[in-house]
């Protein structure tokens, strides 16, 4: 098993037609308004920016995120990563009841030294952050969506 090698998943049920979901979601640059892990993110051109989080650990995360695929009739849209983290990740928004189901896949395995050295002990601690992470973009989100 690689230690280093993630694979998660978040489903996210939203009040929000999923047209509406998906507009928000495809703004990356404005996560940080809604999403307090989300600390920073620069756009280099119009399918690429760096991003930085930070969930209840303390440790910075840094990654490039490359636009491979957006499919506004599917609700898809799908991101590369590279930098501390290196894989992909995934939203998919479908129409579920008379909102959103939101879902987030992401596979990655970590570079960021640190976190390489403490696989092993850290990956339960890790994996908490990350769902702790997706809990609270998930509470920011839906308070943006009220106001929008």
């Amino acid at each position: 098993m690689d230690w280093n090698h993630y694979r998660f998943r978040s489903l996210w049920t939203l009040p929000a037609p999923p047209a509406t979901v998906y507009d928000v979601l495809e703004r990356p640059e404005d996560y940080p308004r809604w999403w307090p892990q989300v600390r920073e993110v620069t756009r280099l051109d119009g399918t690429t920016g760096v991003i930085r989080i930070r969930s209840a650990l303390p440790y910075d995360m840094t990654f490039t995120a490359r636009e491979v695929g957006r499919d506004p009739a599917d609700g898809v849209l799908e991101t590369a990563l590279s930098g501390d983290i290196e894989g992909w990740a995934r939203w998919t928004v479908t129409p579920y009841g008379t909102g959103s189901l939101a879902r987030y896949d992401q596979v990655v395995s970590v570079h960021k030294p640190l976190l390489r050295r403490l696989a092993v002990p850290g990956r339960p601690v890790f994996r908490a952050n990350h769902a702790l992470m997706m809990r609270s973009g998930r509470r920011g989100l839906l308070t943006h969506l009220e106001a929008v």
